[in-house]
C-alpha cells in the first residue's frame, strides 16, 4: 500500500524522529550506561527500564525512517489545482448526512483524527468519498451499517493535524517490581 500524508504529517514525523535521535536516545543511553556500572544488571530496574525505552526508541526510529523513506507527500493546494472538482486526497469534503452538515479532511493513515473529521484515505468512507464530485450522493457500509451522504462541497486548503502517536508499552508491566 502506498503511503500518502499531507506536508504537515511529515514534518511532524521529522521532527519527531529528530527528537529521538538526538535528544531523547542519546539522554537514555547516558542512564543505561550509568546504570550499567551499579552492578547486577539482572535485578538492575533502572537498567532493564533504560534498555526497554531504548528498544522502543529504537522501534520508532525504524518505524518513522522507513515511513518517510517511502512517503509520497501531497500537498493538499497543489492537489486542489489539478483535482478539477473532485474528490482527491488532501480534500476537504462538507457532506450532508440526514440533515446534518459535517466536514471531514481525507488525509494519510498516520494523521488521522476521526472525532475531529479528520479521516484516512483507505477508511470505508474515505474510499466511498474519493474521485466524487459536488452533489453526488455517495453510499458505504460503516461499522454500524450502510450510511448515505450528499457532497455538498469541496475544497482543498491547507491540513495540520499532526502524527498519531506511537503506542506506549504497558505500564503495568513496569509498575509490577
Amino acid at each position: 500500500m502506498s503511503v500518502y500524508m499531507t506536508p504537515a504529517c511529515a514534518e511532524a514525523m521529522r521532527e519527531e524522529l529528530r527528537d529521538l535521535l538526538y535528544t531523547k536516545r542519546p539522554e537514555m543511553a547516558r542512564t543505561a550506561e550509568w546504570a550499567a556500572g551499579n552492578g547486577d544488571r539482572s535485578e538492575n530496574a533502572d537498567y532493564q527500564y533504560a534498555k526497554r525505552a531504548l528498544r522502543r526508541f529504537d522501534s520508532r526510529i525504524r518505524f518513522l525512517s522507513k515511513r518517510l523513506e517511502g512517503a509520497q507527500i501531497i500537498d493538499p493546494t497543489a492537489q486542489g489545482k489539478i483535482a478539477g472538482g473532485k474528490v482527491l486526497f488532501g480534500a476537504t469534503v462538507t457532506v450532508d448526512e440526514e440533515g446534518e452538515e459535517k466536514v471531514y479532511s481525507i488525509v494519510g493513515v498516520d494523521e488521522t483524527a476521526p472525532g475531529r473529521g479528520v479521516i484516512s484515505w483507505v477508511s470505508p468512507l474515505g474510499k466511498a468519498l474519493l474521485g466524487k464530485r459536488e452533489g453526488d450522493v455517495v453510499t458505504f457500509m460503516a461499522p454500524k451499517g450502510e450510511r448515505e451522504l450528499e457532497i455538498l462541497k469541496v475544497e482543498y486548503r491547507p491540513i495540520a493535524v499532526g502524527v498519531v502517536p506511537a503506542p506506549e508499552e504497558d505500564d503495568a508491566e513496569e509498575n509490577d517490581g
